[in-house]
């Protein structure tokens, strides 16, 4: 049977709110109670529930993590850094996998709920407005990691991916290309569409390089997405000297695909890719990559949660961390 703290009052003859002085670290508490106290819970091996202790304290040191898809390179790194922090500060992390649906994040945000969570961060690669409204309503704090809100109601930690975007084009141009492809996940995503495409166009536009849609090809962001892609783009009758990729995964099949196809990487074609994951150094030549600081993101996303648990002073409700071009062997 579940020992309870009952059990450990009655065998320590002790109150229970003696017990609970004692396992909330309460000082005001004699030295020799408080070691009896510690002895009877180690020798009936007493588990404090959580729960219980929420209840009384109105604060379970729990917090929900809801990401896309935790064998994601990106989505893991993101996920240590928010549980680094999340120790540092002594809050327990309850993790979920949403796959990227919107039916199940709204559930996991009950379910969060239910577990008395303190607060909740989240990862998705869209806000949808279903998400939005759920979100607002959340009686307890939620903070964005690596994720676009339409509103600015939501706190959040992000790069400027826009700028970023734009940089990693320029430098293509930069090189001397003026056929340059941008290759990327679904469009429909915010990130893609209304960041990373726009700054793909504006920058080509600024170097008066007339914009090709056939060089626009976007999919599901996979590595066998990026194999099709070069296909398809090889059989232009101008293929692309230089791509832009929306991310590391699909970068790779576009290299594997520029490869077999007997070219060169970068000397026939120039890469350009987005987030340096772990991936970004795993193959060969190692991508130029604009660094998405995927660990710093979950780690001040998770620091942000805990100033607004615990009422502190907030200066900055949307955070946005710096970014830079890591400039390894897939570009000159």
């Amino acid at each position: 049977m579940t020992v309870t703290i009952y059990d450990v009052a009655r065998e320590a003859n002790v109150s229970m709110a003696t017990v609970s002085r004692v396992v909330n670290g309460n000082q005001n508490v004699k030295p020799a109670t408080r070691k009896k106290v510690l002895e009877v819970i180690e020798r009936l091996e007493y588990r404090p529930n959580a729960v219980a202790r929420g209840l009384a304290s109105k604060k379970t040191t729990s917090v929900g993590v809801i990401i896309p898809d935790i064998s994601n390179n990106l989505n893991a790194e993101l996920a240590r850094g928010i549980e680094d922090i999340a120790t540092m500060y002594r809050y327990n992390i309850i993790l979920a996998n949403s796959d990227q649906n919107e039916e199940k994040e709204l559930s996991l945000l009950d379910t969060m709920l239910g577990k008395q969570v303190d607060g909740i961060v989240m990862m998705s690669e869209e806000v949808t407005d279903n998400i939005q409204r759920a979100v607002e309503a959340c009686p307890v704090p939620i903070v964005l990691a690596g994720s676009i809100s339409s509103t600015e109601k939501v706190a959040s930690v992000n790069i400027d991916y826009y700028n970023a975007a734009f940089e990693a084009v320029e430098t293509l141009i930069d090189n001397g290309h003026t056929r340059i492809a941008f290759v990327s996940g679904p469009l429909q995503y915010t990130v893609n569409g209304q960041h990373k495409l726009a700054a793909y166009k504006d920058a080509l536009e600024k170097a008066n390089i007339e914009i090709d849609d056939a060089l626009i090809v976007a999919g599901d962001g996979s590595y066998d997405d990026g194999l099709e892609s070069w296909e398809n783009l090889s059989e232009l009758q101008q293929p692309p000297t230089a791509i832009f990729v929306g991310n590391d995964e699909l970068a790779i099949g576009l290299v594997h695909g520029i490869q077999d196809s007997g070219k060169n990487v970068p000397d026939d074609v120039e890469i350009i890719s987005f987030e340096n994951s772990k991936l970004a150094r795993m193959v060969r030549p190692k991508l130029t990559s604009v660094v998405l600081p995927l660990y710093d993101i979950g780690a001040v996303a998770m620091r942000l949660l805990t100033k607004y648990m615990n009422k502190e002073e907030v200066e900055q409700q949307h955070v946005i961390l710096p970014h830079r071009i890591e400039k390894r062997g897939s570009s000159k």
